[in-house]
């Protein structure tokens, strides 16, 4: 059978397996001899200034892991570091390259850079494709009844589930083609430090890479997934699935996941599925709205507050200094680790807005700096849901108070001692609120900076009067 294409370049972004995977499945079928390349793109690397960062070796131990993968399969994985225009044009002109085969990208920058290279293909007389790959439904599948984009998740949710079955996940097969991969044999891999990084933590705090880190957390989760609504807010419980970073690099398949979602059929997997069902909903409104990728307030309304934003506030709320154990036990965590559990996330970020009347934009910018599965949709989305400024946000007057969030998700303290050792002389009750016990001038650990009663008065006024 005659293909369209001679030679085809596949190229890989946030889609980092070799299975399950729209752009290459196609590109196989569809080509005599497929190219891969994963590209470091020195336009991202160039502006991360932190240069232990656990993101960029998770995606290098990944690419290292798939770069692997197509050599058992007599093939190679081109790894660039450049620009990536300069990198795609001198393969194209390497290889010969008649089409470019890539999965789609919903970000305002990856957007822009997509469209660099689709202009560069058509000047060099060359074919662009690019697939929906990291999402079940894109960009204006899901409408309303007036073709208009959802701003409140749950008829987004009621009409998504009408359109979704096992029948509407696809699986983007590449095994029977693999034979059309090139057998060509590319130069060995950078490393970290020849691109100015260094190697991080991942080992020490067990967070696993590739596909094969992949694999190891669905086949965990599948034994857990009947119990997730019950055990999903506990930070101190193995409740939630860990897979986010994955989905992030997209180190397995979302239509995998979503497959084990709607086939488990558990409580638990039923509230898993309307998480996954948040992912793509935060994705729609970023691709319909790309203004609050540039710091704007989803509702326009909550644009002209103006916070404190006082900086002693916010350098204890990032170092885990602010008085309150479950503030401060979350961002250690996410210090420490690159990760925060998902309760957490909505208890810091409410505690820094509301509490500490500090601009959410803050603290979205230090959570992309440090969440190693830092996405946009999803990290715009949380913390615009926690400052009320976004679509289908929590009521303006809603505050969590830190207290009772502390002693309803982490009753007995043991999340909280983990990463506050030096707490773990109070008992239950004490933990919570540690100032108010006859021990507490014995330990290193800060009286609270503000008071939440007083402050929550003052977030209601600010709120109020932005509204008016």
């Amino acid at each position: 059978m005659n293909k369209k294409f001679n030679n085809s370049l596949v190229w890989f972004r946030r889609d980092l397996r070799d299975y399950d995977h729209a752009a290459l499945s196609f590109a196989l079928q569809e080509s005599n001899h497929v190219f891969c390349i994963f590209i470091f793109d020195k336009e991202i690397l160039n502006a991360l200034k932190n240069k232990q960062d656990r993101r960029v070796e998770f995606i290098w131990e990944s690419v290292k892991e798939l770069k692997e993968s197509l050599i058992e399969k007599n093939s190679d994985l081109i790894v660039a570091y450049d620009f990536a225009s300069d990198a795609i044009s001198r393969v194209i002109d390497e290889f010969k390259i008649e089409a470019i085969y890539t999965n789609r990208d919903y970000e305002p920058q990856a957007i822009k850079r997509d469209a660099a290279i689709k202009n560069l293909a058509i000047k060099k007389n060359i074919a662009f494709y690019d697939f929906k790959d990291q999402v079940v439904f894109e960009k204006n599948e899901i409408l309303t009844a007036l073709a208009k984009p959802y701003t409140v998740f749950t008829p987004y949710k009621n009409n998504y589930l009408k359109k979704l079955s096992i029948t509407t996940l696809p699986r983007f097969d590449t095994e029977p083609f693999i034979k059309n991969l090139s057998q060509f044999k590319s130069t060995p891999m950078i490393t970290l430090k020849d691109m100015g990084f260094h190697f991080t933590d991942l080992d020490q705090i067990k967070i696993h890479t590739g596909m094969t880190g992949g694999k190891l957390l669905v086949e965990d989760f599948k034994k857990r997934i009947a119990l997730y609504k019950k055990t999903r807010d506990f930070p101190s419980i193995k409740g939630v699935s860990y897979l986010s970073v994955h989905l992030r690099f997209g180190t397995v398949s979302v239509r995998q996941l979503f497959r084990l979602a709607l086939e488990s059929f558990s409580e638990g997997s039923e509230t898993w599925l309307n998480e996954l069902i948040w992912r793509e909903f935060y994705f729609q409104i970023l691709f319909h709205r790309p203004d609050v990728a540039l710091g704007k307030a989803f509702k326009k309304e909550y644009e002209s507050i103006v916070f404190e934003n006082n900086p002693k506030y916010f350098k204890a709320w990032t170092e885990g200094k602010t008085g309150y154990p479950i503030v401060d036990a979350a961002m250690r965590q996410l210090n420490q680790t690159g990760f925060m559990h998902n309760r957490l996330r909505m208890i810091a970020a409410s505690f820094l807005v509301k509490d500490l009347l500090v601009d959410w934009r803050w603290g979205e910018a230090y959570f992309a700096e440090k969440l190693i599965d830092f996405d946009l949709s999803a990290n715009n989305g949380g913390w615009q849901w926690a400052a009320s400024t976004g679509c289908d946000a929590q009521p303006w007057f809603r505050i969590f108070n830190p207290i009772t969030q502390s002693l309803r998700f982490d009753p007995e303290g043991k999340f909280i001692k983990k990463y506050i050792p030096e707490l773990s002389i109070f008992n239950d009750d004490e933990i919570h609120s540690p100032w108010l016990s006859q021990n507490f001038h014995k330990i290193n650990y800060p009286q609270p900076i503000i008071d939440h009663a007083s402050q929550r008065i003052k977030a209601l006024a600010l709120y109020r009067h932005s509204k008016t």
